[in-house]
């Protein structure tokens, strides 16, 4: 069966880089796709580039909404989306030919019944698409990691019906980003597909969103910044909270022993203790994981 895959894309004033990603969607090697684009009420040339483009390409669906923020803005599209696969897609960057292909192929070989995930990996550029570095290979996922680290992309994943049905009926109140929270759900009751390969040419415009792909001192300088000065450590914790209030009577009894050894509200030295003795790694990372258990020792996390 050649499935549909959806492409769910939003936008905010990204005229200068649209119509490179939108070509390159174009032109996937996967041809049973629609791209539905929700513009999130930009002020620009977007819409009328958006616009035209739909115009020339009859699977192109736009729709203009007020401004929701990125991550209610992918929810929204998720939820007007119908097909068998969903892919998410950033405005600016530049996807290789055989990203759609990849995913779909890892996806068909996992249980459909069960919210999966399929992801990749990114490669990094400069906005004129000047080769900045080589992201991260060989990543490491599990439901544990995902409580501390997103692993995964947003722009490189695809996944199933399932994982959409699970996502769009259980809407959390806030969480730290879209993509995050759905790998939470597809590593604790799912399936994920890897693919160890570049999928995305990832443009840097966005003064560096995440941390990924730069060296250890740009790292800590950003995790000081949107993690400990930003609040970025309340907002994970208030999305561990959140995952846990909306699906622990769903989870396996294996997952449920996690959330409850890491995840409660009130600090608790004795659990605060075991938690930075865990032999299981909490990170990817050895620096990370060391870190992590610093800031369980003082009851951050």
């Amino acid at each position: 069966m050649n499935k549909k895959v959806s492409v769910l894309m939003s936008t905010y004033n990204g005229e200068k880089y649209l119509k490179e990603q939108l070509d390159s969607i174009l032109e996937q090697s996967y041809k049973n796709i629609e791209i539905i684009i929700r513009d999130d009420g930009s002020i620009d040339n977007t819409v009328n580039i958006l616009k035209e483009y739909q115009q020339k390409h009859k699977n192109i669906i736009v729709e203009c909404g007020e401004n929701l923020g990125y991550i209610n803005s992918f929810f929204e599209l998720l939820k007007m989306a119908n097909a068998n696969y969903y892919a998410f897609a950033d405005q600016d960057d530049i996807w290789l030919e055989n990203k759609i292909e990849l995913a779909v192929n890892s996806l068909n070989l996992l249980n459909d019944s069960k919210p999966n995930m399929a992801f990749s990996n990114s490669d990094y550029y400069d906005t004129e698409m000047n080769l900045l570095g080589v992201g991260v290979k060989n990543k490491k996922y599990s439901f544990l990691f995902s409580l501390y680290e997103c692993v995964t992309q947003g722009m490189t994943i695809v996944i199933n019906q399932a994982a959409k049905d699970m996502t769009v009926n259980n809407l959390p109140d806030k969480c730290f980003s879209h993509e995050w929270w759905i790998y939470m759900i597809c590593s604790s009751m799912g399936e994920i597909g890897y693919d160890d390969i570049t999928t995305v040419k990832y443009r840097r415009d966005r003064k560096n969103v995440t941390a990924e792909g730069q060296g250890m001192l740009a790292v800590l300088i950003w995790q000081i910044k949107n993690l400990v000065l930003g609040g970025g450590i309340k907002n994970i914790k208030m999305q561990q909270h959140e995952f846990k209030r909306i699906f622990y009577n769903q989870l396996p009894n294996e997952n449920k022993k996690i959330v409850d050894f890491f995840i409660y509200k009130n600090y608790n030295f004795i659990k605060s203790f075991k938690k930075v003795f865990c032999f299981k790694k909490v990170r990817r990372r050895l620096t990370d994981d060391i870190k992590l258990r610093i800031l369980f020792i003082f009851g951050v996390f």
